[in-house]
């Protein structure tokens, strides 16, 4: 009969289909409890207890003078600002407006009050650490001082907080589609070639990224406006590198490259990327890792581009770049070394339909 034949075919090809591994539950549970106890552990880790830790600031000043406040500043306890010394007010406000300071002190000795030129577009909470700290040091020795951003936020940046959400929505966008392929076409894509293809489709996905999304903040809402083809080659190299990431650990790992996704962008890239509280009032290791995530190296790379002249953006930008290149090897060498073994991908082979379930009954 045709349809014992047909059910014989679809048995025997069932039968060839390795069975798909699955986890238990009760697995399932205690892995997704510990990501969820290191989001909290994180976050409220970065956050709960900021403190600034050498905030570059200029002293400037006849060079007596400007020295010993130097020299004062740096001897405080817990070291929250690095100081040094200049006698050009000139300079040392260009060094401001380009990044390379967080903010310039002048003394004046011919009054008790002091001026302290603060840059709020590097990140508010660092023009508020310093205008505290030196507040404090100047009330100490009898004197006050007057604030004066010389670096302003643009009118939409609420709290400066634009760029990190910016970022962090292309974050997003590159792993979730990169989870969600592989959920639908299997976690470890059956091949070199399959990888590639998985891959190549990210080039347009993230040009498209990265363009709209400069394009809402800036034209659609008024929140924050740049060179638009800068933060289109920021947005779509965040993009890629979050999808190239993913893809890769995917290829390593499975499904599970999906979880480890997640510690990387979410549980430590998140809290670590400067957003909130920049990176100088960051615990130690929040501090350390804040520019080695694209999260961090994005948001900075916007930052720059936007307020700073794109002063010092290289670093940021090879960061995304390695994460691109290392995930696309990865994937591509992992890949072929799977199909020379002769080995298709578990999670390809079960990602395709149980035919079996198909089959007519007779």
């Amino acid at each position: 009969m045709p349809s014992h034949n047909a059910q014989a075919d679809t048995a025997q090809t069932s039968s060839s289909t390795p069975p798909r591994p699955k986890l238990p539950t009760w697995l399932v549970c205690v892995v997704v409890l510990l990501l969820q106890l290191g989001f909290i552990l994180s976050f409220v880790g970065a956050f709960h207890a900021p403190h600034p830790h050498r905030i570059p600031v200029t002293v400037v000043g006849s060079p007596p003078v400007a020295q010993k406040i130097a020299g004062d500043l740096n001897r405080l306890d817990g070291a929250p600002v690095r100081a040094v010394a200049a006698t050009d007010l000139g300079a040392a406000r260009d060094d401001l407006g380009h990044g390379r300071t967080s903010g310039v002190l002048v003394p004046d000795q011919t009054s008790d009050s002091d001026t302290l030129l603060i840059a709020s577009a590097g990140g508010t909470s660092v023009g508020t650490a310093l205008t505290k700290t030196i507040g404090a040091v100047d009330r100490a020795r009898g004197r006050t001082v007057s604030v004066t951003d010389a670096v302003p936020l643009q009118s939409g940046d609420g709290n400066g907080l634009t760029g990190f959400y910016l970022v962090v929505g292309w974050i997003i966008g590159g792993y979730l589609l990169a989870a969600v392929l592989g959920v639908l076409q299997g976690a470890k894509p059956a091949g070199p070639a399959a990888a590639a293809r998985r891959l190549l489709v990210f080039v347009p996905y993230a040009l498209a990224s990265g363009i709209l999304g400069a394009v809402v903040v800036g034209p659609v809402l008024g929140a924050l406006h740049g060179d638009l083809l800068l933060l289109t080659a920021i947005g779509a190299l965040t993009v890629m590198a979050s999808a190239a990431t993913t893809i890769a650990l995917q290829t390593i790992f499975g499904i599970v490259g999906i979880a480890i996704t997640i510690v990387i962008f979410v549980i430590l890239g998140n809290p670590s990327a400067g957003g909130a509280y920049q990176a100088s009032l960051l615990p130690p290791f929040w501090r350390a890792i804040s520019s080695a995530i694209p999260n961090g190296a994005g948001t900075d790379a916007v930052r720059k581009s936007v307020y700073f002249a794109g002063t010092a953006i290289g670093p940021n930008i090879w960061t995304l770049v390695a994460y691109i290149t290392v995930g696309v090897l990865i994937t591509l060498v992992v890949s072929y070394r799977s199909s020379t073994r002769g080995n298709p991908p578990a999670d390809h082979d079960a990602a395709q339909p149980d035919r079996a379930l198909a089959a007519p009954s007779t």
